[in-house]
């Protein structure tokens, strides 16, 4: 009785398995059980006459936009890059995260008046002011405003529950 009863319960675990493996990979983007709420993201890769399907989580976000220069055109906000990853938490646990943000104008420009996008950015540690501030929503200055030189790379740290995407909105050619 107890080697039949276990045959069947494993039996059935490896079918319940196997169905939920089943249902997990063949949806594209479909909720697989509203009680669970999970969703498989695929990737969709055209080469020639043929697509091909993956699997595929994101991540990190990372967008390369290479300038897009008019004749005469000195600098634009595509040559303000800006990386950021986690640090060490706080001694609270609060994570931390370490923003670069640099200057790589090929024409040798400075770029002052940089103006980042970014939500209702806020910080458990304190930020130097003139280095990174927010003045409203999704509107945060860097460096005071003042030119950021060819070349130059200005760094901070924040700490919150999580990584606020940052992106530049505006900047001036100096």
């Amino acid at each position: 009785m107890n080697r039949r009863f276990l045959f069947v319960l494993s039996s059935l675990s490896f079918a319940v398995l196997f169905l939920f493996l089943v249902a997990l990979f063949s949806g594209q983007g479909k909720n697989i059980n509203g009680s669970f709420g999970l969703k498989l993201l695929r990737l969709r890769i055209n080469q020639g006459n043929h697509t091909l399907l993956t699997p595929h989580r994101k991540l990190l976000r990372t967008a390369v936009a290479e300038p897009n220069r008019i004749w005469g055109e000195k600098c634009s906000k595509a040559d303000i890059v800006i990386n950021q990853g986690p640090t060490a938490p706080l001694p609270s646990g609060i994570p931390t995260y370490t923003v670069e943000i640099l200057n790589v104008c090929v024409s040798g420009c400075d770029i002052s008046g940089i103006h980042l996008s970014c939500g209702w950015f806020s910080s458990a540690r304190l930020i130097n002011p003139k280095i990174f501030k927010r003045l409203r929503y999704n509107d945060c200055l860097v460096n005071d405003g003042k030119p950021l030189i060819n070349g130059g790379t200005l760094s901070f740290q924040y700490a919150n529950t999580f990584l606020y995407p940052l992106s530049v909105s505006r900047v001036v050619c100096s």
